[in-house]
């Protein structure tokens, strides 16, 4: 109680310094609260995308001809026999998608209806078992539906909406690509934020062109997700993949191919720090320049909050004087004053990091939008996306690490005060 006390003191006597040092505490966590939330929406799990840590990408192949050599490589999609013979029997997985990358805009309509520009996703039936679609009517389509290129189509909630005017449309027919597909399932709308998940409809890849689309027997516009199974780590799953994969390259040199690995596949955090075709991600540097603007955000508004903190306390020489003559030690004024700022930091730490929620709903448009790829939809964020047991963790760090910088000096040269001349003001 003594410390709220002598919180609520300092700041009667004091406002203008206590409010100009509470805004620029909250404004300090406010912008690195937005900067973590960028980050955790990349990497943290939400549905449908719920098993991330459980998840591996391999986006793309790269190959070179034996006759040109390594330097003259080709990097992109892969066929679907390649990407079968690298990854779709691996023993360390629960569940493998072979799918397209890249969801692709197409038309949406009944028959002599107006159509709606949709993001439709090419994919086989594992997709449905690596992400956690919430279907509200009906099921995926099956794997003989996909193998046998029956058209199927899964779709959201909104779409249903949009194309009939309500969900309960299981059975029904619509027109994609200028296709009729018969809606075997219903799901609940997925975020552009989600970005391997998200979707406006499903269809079976072996249903249009793209699946035959190759320019040689190795490449095509496939890609894969790996789901591991519960309890086995990435590197065994990826050990496993370095199996099949030199395995292939047995098989393909007869051929005059080879194949590059470049670490493939690659984590959540991995994916989405470069997924780069010709390049392997260099996850090491993007850490780095992380610590280096988060560290940024800290230091520079703590030398400004420590100058406003040593003139608080410059007020307070002869309280400090007094307790020092009675006895208190250097150590119990050190820690008090930094108790104190403690306080004063996470109240504006709490406000910070409500105003860093409020900011991200406000302006998810600008803040979610992925570069360089045009979508139907606006993105859309929930409030499980952004907040999460580590994102109060992160508040914590940040306040207390923002304390010791900001308040550390004022409260050693405090406690170092000469007794006399404190009381003596």
């Amino acid at each position: 109680m003594n410390f709220i006390k002598n919180i609520w003191s300092d700041i009667k006597e004091q406002p203008m310094l206590s409010g100009v040092s509470i805004i620029g505490t909250a404004l300090a966590i406010f912008l690195i609260m937005v900067v973590v939330m960028l980050q955790e929406v990349k990497v943290a799990p939400f549905a449908p995308e719920s098993n991330r840590e459980r998840l591996l990408y391999a986006d793309h192949a790269s190959i070179y001809n034996l006759k040109d050599g390594p330097d003259w490589n080709s990097n992109g999609g892969m066929s679907v026999e390649l990407a079968e013979r690298l990854y779709k029997d691996l023993t360390t997985a629960e569940a493998v998608s072979i799918y397209v990358n890249d969801t692709q805009s197409s038309s949406a309509s009944l028959p002599g209806q107006p159509s709606v520009t949709v993001d439709t996703r090419l994919c086989d039936a594992d997709f449905f078992k690596v992400f956690d679609y919430t279907f509200i009517s009906g099921a995926p389509f099956s794997r003989s539906d996909s193998e046998s290129g029956i058209k199927k189509a899964v779709i959201t909630d909104g779409l249903a909406r949009k194309i009939f005017g309500r969900t309960d449309v299981v059975g029904e027919e619509l027109m994609l690509f200028r296709v009729p597909y018969v809606v075997c399932g219903v799901v609940k709308n997925v975020s552009t934020v989600a970005t391997k998940a998200y979707a406006d409809a499903w269809i079976p890849y072996s249903t249009s062109w793209m699946a035959s689309s190759k320019w040689n027997e190795h490449m095509g516009m496939m890609s894969v997700v790996i789901l591991a199974k519960d309890g086995v780590e990435h590197s065994e799953v990826k050990e496993e993949c370095n199996n099949f994969f030199n395995k292939t390259n047995d098989e393909i040199e007869a051929g005059g191919w080879r194949l590059i690995q470049r670490d493939r596949p690659y984590d959540q955090e991995t994916q989405v720090c470069g997924s780069s075709s010709n390049r392997t991600p260099d996850l090491n540097s993007e850490r780095k320049e992380r610590i280096i603007l988060l560290s940024i955000l800290l230091i520079v508004p703590a030398i400004n909050l420590s100058c406003m903190t040593h003139s608080r306390l410059s007020q307070r020489r002869s309280e400090v004087g007094v307790k020092r003559a009675f006895g208190a030690t250097r150590g119990m004024i050190l820690n008090e004053v930094l108790a104190e700022n403690m306080v004063v930091t996470l109240v504006a730490g709490v406000i910070g990091f409500m105003l860093s929620i409020g900011f991200a709903y406000m302006f998810s448009s600008e803040l979610f939008t992925r570069s360089f790829v045009t979508l139907s939809n606006e993105p859309t964020i929930e409030l499980s996306m952004l907040v999460h047991a580590s994102t109060f963790l992160w508040v914590l760090i940040f306040c207390f690490l923002l304390n010791v910088l900001s308040a550390g000096l004022p409260a050693w040269q405090a406690s170092r005060v000469n007794v006399v001349n404190a009381i003596k003001g």
